[in-house]
């Protein structure tokens, strides 16, 4: 591990020095690979400097060991630096993992609500919102697609982008099935009910990744509509495509501009039959993997929303950082919980790739 380690260093200093070069900086396109690239090894050069350091000071305190009048002093120095390299081992492990291609792509969620009637849509309302304040937190664009209301401000369904740095690599482990346990509004005897929403996450690919042909399409134009059936303009510019050889329908009404709307329904229907592939890439791999955490399998429950109780359950996580407060969680505080499902998908990446 070390010696990739060497090596790594070796091309960030290489790429350090190239980016200085007025050949390089006279070239925008190369700059910013360059750029793109050290700023990917820079902490894990960081590490392993840091890592290095300590292992300096822990042979500098074994040298001070013998000596009377500083072994105590010594002994607390040793033991400070081999926790510190017992920390920065398991940290540059952990940065020597995989990548995943898509962690840098902007990200297609959607949102439907499920069992619970009306209340399962008022639910899937409350979802979108959570994650609209979450990218607001984050410093992320959110756009809506596609939006299908109920008249009582609840979402049938909404496909929405996301657009900005580590989106995917965040939002990746939201795929699967949401349930809230509440006295809905519609309730007058104030009797607890269990509804759902379904959660989808698609990494946003261009047409460079995954090309389609024109002629597996089918394209029509509609006119958009809202809330009860009003409509929302009287020209055709919603948009409704439908790839021919896997049935995938995609919507998309929510611009004014006809050629904006096939445009994002372009967008969302790559990532669809982008993920398709994937998945059937990967199938015999996933059924290997003990954690599931991130798989996009819409009929697995991940998470309870329980507001009798005040807490959010994700059932992916153990003892005590599974539960969390739910009016941080609804108000779109979610970088703990996240942050929890980061480091179980690294503890199973890692524990597999020893095996």
């Amino acid at each position: 591990m070390f010696e990739k380690l060497k090596t790594i260093k070796n091309q960030y200093e290489e790429l350090l020095r190239r980016m200085e070069e007025p050949s390089t900086y006279s070239d925008p396109a190369l700059y910013a690979r360059c750029e793109r690239e050290a700023r990917e090894l820079q902490p894990l050069v960081a590490a392993y400097e840091a890592y290095e350091k300590a292992g300096e000071a822990l042979e500098s305190a074994q040298m001070l060991v013998a000596d009377p009048e500083f072994k105590d002093l010594a002994q607390e120095e040793i033991r400070e630096a081999r926790q510190v390299r017992e920390r920065l081992e398991q940290e540059i492990r952990i940065l020597l993992l995989p990548k995943d291609p898509n962690d840098d792509k902007n990200v297609i969620m959607e949102i439907r609500g499920g069992v619970g009637g009306e209340e399962g849509m008022l639910f899937a309302a409350d979802l979108y919102r959570m994650y609209s304040m979450y990218a607001e937190r984050k410093g992320w664009k959110v756009e809506i697609a596609n939006l299908n209301e109920t008249e009582l401000g609840g979402i049938k369904e909404i496909s929405f982008v996301i657009e900005g740095e580590g989106a995917w690599s965040r939002l990746k482990f939201e795929a699967g099935g949401h349930r809230v346990q509440r006295v809905p509004v519609t309730e007058s005897g104030g009797r607890i009910h269990t509804s759902a929403a379904t959660v989808a996450v698609l990494p946003q690919v261009e047409e460079v990744d995954f090309q389609l042909n024109p002629n597996d399409l089918k394209i029509d134009t509609y006119r958009s509509s809202g809330a009860g059936g009003q409509h929302v303009n009287k020209t055709e510019s919603a948009i409704r495509i439908t790839h021919l050889p896997t049935g995938t329908v995609v919507e998309c009404q929510d611009e004014r501009s006809q050629y904006k709307n096939k445009d994002r329904a372009m967008q969302i229907l790559r990532a669809k039959l982008y993920e398709r592939e994937q998945a059937r890439q990967n199938a015999a791999v996933a059924a290997e993997r003990k954690s599931q955490i991130g798989s996009g399998d819409r009929s697995e429950r991940i998470r309870t929303y329980n507001f009798p109780q005040n807490r959010v359950t994700d059932h992916r996580l153990t003892g005590d950082i599974r539960n969390f407060n739910i009016d941080r969680i609804m108000n779109g505080d979610l970088d703990e919980l996240i942050d929890a499902l980061i480091t179980m998908d690294q503890a199973a990446k890692l524990t597999e790739s020893v095996m």
